[in-house]
């Protein structure tokens, strides 16, 4: 009888696949409100959905060894902090929590220590994974109308952020469907349910880039504000008002479009009041403008992406700017690279390899609205 039951649920899996035109994507495991693929080429894809518990039960299931590994990584750079700085990592780091526990969503860290107890680490492990990146501080340009060929919407998203300590060998795109708000993806790794970079199914992207300010810690996470965003926002201008109502911390810049061909950079410091850049307008974080580009970027690494909007203004798409981000836009730290189409839900990203940076390997694609669509039809349970 259990084989017939099996049998029959692999069978409706099969029929809702081609029904509903699955994507090329290798199941290899389902949990209860949840479900990890493979693409070709390998890159993972994992699908949470359901309540904060939910969802945070479903990543630990299904990506406990990659979380396991992850942890050991962070350990690599608390090494690494005690040596350049001569301080105590985990110090910092409860520093860190203590100091943005009151802006933190309830719903945020209920996730995450539901995440900790099914990958079998400990809650404070857990937490330490999501709020790291406050202790440590890439690119971004965002195009449309006369900028873009056919004038649609796209944004590049540049991470250049510790290489070498291998986080890549635990990246994951994560599509997440929470009960109640907005489905959205999350290019990033195992165990870290904020995000850096980020498309919702409204068709709302954004990408970071940090700044200075260690210590000022007294905010909304940027990870956490960014998925607030996500979850919360359907436009740019719905995310530009939250933004300024939200305590930040440390200094974040960030870059914005939406499937409406609205775009914004923002400039965020702690205690002070966003600063909003549009497209063509000069500024001094933005020395010379384009119109209809918002683009951000650090030191040399400005001058490049400048020149290289100049010479590719009108026919800026997706393997145009996959040409423009590389080095020396990129730095040799580059980690990660994402293209956000937002009118039509298209990602493109790619990850470092061993030895090679994000840039120079191979992206791979997909179609958020399909994904999230495909799951949603899935019959319930674990056919497993």
């Amino acid at each position: 009888m259990k084989r017939i039951k099996y049998w029959l649920a692999g069978w409706l899996l099969a029929a809702v696949l081609t029904a509903f035109g699955a994507p090329d994507l290798k199941i290899l495991r389902r949990a209860d409100h949840g479900l990890l693929g493979e693409l070709p080429g390998g890159k993972r894809v994992l699908f949470v959905a359901g309540s904060p518990a939910e969802m945070g039960e479903a990543q630990g299931s299904l990506l406990a060894p990659e979380i396991h590994g992850m942890y050991q990584r962070i350990l690599l750079t608390a090494a690494g902090y005690l040596y350049f700085k001569d301080d105590w990592f985990f110090d910092r780091i409860a520093e860190v929590e203590s100091r943005t526990a009151p802006f933190l969503p309830e719903r945020f860290m209920t996730e995450c220590d539901a995440m900790s107890r099914a990958a079998g680490i400990r809650p404070e492990a857990g937490r330490q994974i999501n709020l790291f990146p406050e202790m440590f501080h890439c690119s971004g340009i965002a195009v449309r109308g006369k900028a873009s060929a056919g004038g649609r919407v796209r944004q590049a998203r540049v991470l250049d952020y510790m290489r070498d300590i291998g986080l890549q060998d635990f990246a994951v795109l994560t599509v997440c469907l929470p009960e109640g708000r907005r489905a959205w993806c999350n290019v990033g790794y195992a165990g870290f349910i904020g995000t850096v970079t980020a498309m919702n199914a409204s068709g709302l992207a954004i990408g970071e880039l940090g700044g200075r300010g260690e210590g000022d810690w007294d905010g909304l996470p940027m990870n956490f504000l960014m998925r607030r965003i996500m979850e919360e926002c359907g436009t740019v201008e719905e995310a530009l008002k939250l933004m300024k109502e939200v305590p930040h911390t440390c200094e974040y810049y960030y870059v914005l479009s939406d499937r409406t061909g609205d775009l914004a950079g923002v400039a965020a410091k702690a205690g002070e009041e966003p600063q909003i850049l549009r497209p063509g307008e000069a500024h001094p974080l933005l020395p010379e403008a384009f119109e209809d580009v918002v683009y951000l970027s650090g030191g040399e690494r400005f001058g490049h992406l400048r020149d290289r909007i100049k010479a590719n203004y009108g026919k800026i798409d997706t393997p145009a700017l996959i040409e423009m981000i590389k080095r020396p836009v990129a730095m040799k730290s580059n980690l990660q690279n994402a293209i956000f189409e937002p009118e039509t839900l298209d990602l493109s990203w790619a990850d470092a390899g061993p030895s090679s940076l994000a840039c120079d390997e191979p992206y791979s694609r997909i179609n958020l609205a399909e994904l999230v669509e495909w799951y949603r039809q899935l019959p319930a349970g674990n056919p497993e």
